[in-house]
C-alpha cells in the first residue's frame, strides 16, 4: 500500500510556557497553557520538552504525548474568528509550530527526524477547558472539535534538539493508513466507524489502553 505524505513541513516557531495562576470557575489554578516562541532550540526528551511546563500530567505528557505540534496553516482562520486576542505563536499550546502540516495527510505512527532528534506521530490533541481559558471563551471546545484540524501529539524515539527553520523528514512511514484526522474523527463520533476502529487496534503506536477500549467496540 502506497501513502502520501506531506512535503516541505518546516517549523516556524519554538514555544515554551511558564505555570501561569488562572481563575477558573471560582478558584485559582495552574496552568501551561500559555505558550510563547523562544529564540533558541527546544530539547525533546522522552516525557516531555525540557524546560517546559507541564501542570496536568494525567492528560499532558509522558510518553505518547511528550511534545505537541499544530500548524502553522490554520492560523488565519482562528485569528479571523478572535480577531480580539493577542495573538503569537503557541496560542494553542503547542511546542512546535509547523508549517504545512496537514492532518489528513499526517499518518499515525509515521516515524520523522527533526532537528537532531527522531520522532513518532501518535495522537490528535482534545481540548481541554485550558483552551478555553487562553481564548476567554469555552465555545472554542466545539469549535477546535469541528474544526477537524487539532494537530498531533508525537512520541520522542531519539531525544535531540529542534530549531526555527528545521524540516520534518519522513524516515519511515506508519503501520497503516490511519490518519490524524480519521483519528480524531473516531475519537470525538458518537457512531463509531468499524473500519477506523480496526485500523486504530491494528496500530501499536497507538496507546495500548485506548487501543483495548475500541478492541471492545470490534466485539
Amino acid at each position: 500500500m502506497v501513502f502520501l505524505y506531506l512535503k516541505g513541513m518546516k517549523i516556524i516557531a519554538t514555544n515554551l510556557g511558564n505555570s501561569t495562576t488562572v481563575i477558573w470557575r471560582g478558584r485559582e489554578i495552574q496552568t501551561g497553557i500559555y505558550k510563547y516562541p523562544v529564540a533558541g532550540p527546544l530539547r525533546l526528551e522522552k516525557e516531555d520538552v525540557a524546560k517546559d511546563t507541564v501542570i496536568d500530567r494525567k492528560h499532558h505528557g509522558g510518553e505518547f504525548k511528550a511534545c505537541y505540534l499544530f500548524s502553522s496553516d490554520y492560523y488565519g482562520d482562528w485569528k479571523a474568528k478572535y480577531p480580539h486576542l493577542d495573538w503569537d505563536w503557541g496560542m494553542f499550546g503547542e511546542n512546535l509550530t509547523v508549517s504545512h502540516m496537514d492532518e489528513n495527510q499526517l499518518f499515525v505512527g509515521a516515524i520523522y527526524k527533526v532537528g537532531s532528534a527522531k520522532v513518532q506521530i501518535t495522537e490528535p490533541r482534545q481540548p481541554c477547558h485550558k483552551l478555553g481559558i487562553r481564548f476567554g471563551d469555552q465555545k472554542v471546545i466545539k469549535e477546535f472539535i469541528d474544526y477537524g484540524h487539532p494537530g498531533t501529539y508525537v512520541r520522542i524515539l531519539e531525544e535531540g534538539l529542534v530549531r526555527t527553520g528545521d524540516e520534518m523528514l519522513l524516515e519511515k512511514s506508519a503501520p497503516n493508513s490511519l490518519s490524524v484526522a480519521q483519528y480524531n474523527q473516531l475519537v470525538n463520533s458518537r457512531d463509531k466507524d468499524l473500519e477506523l476502529v480496526r485500523l486504530a487496534v491494528d496500530n501499536d503506536s497507538i496507546r495500548e489502553k485506548k487501543r483495548k477500549v475500541l478492541k471492545k467496540l470490534l466485539k
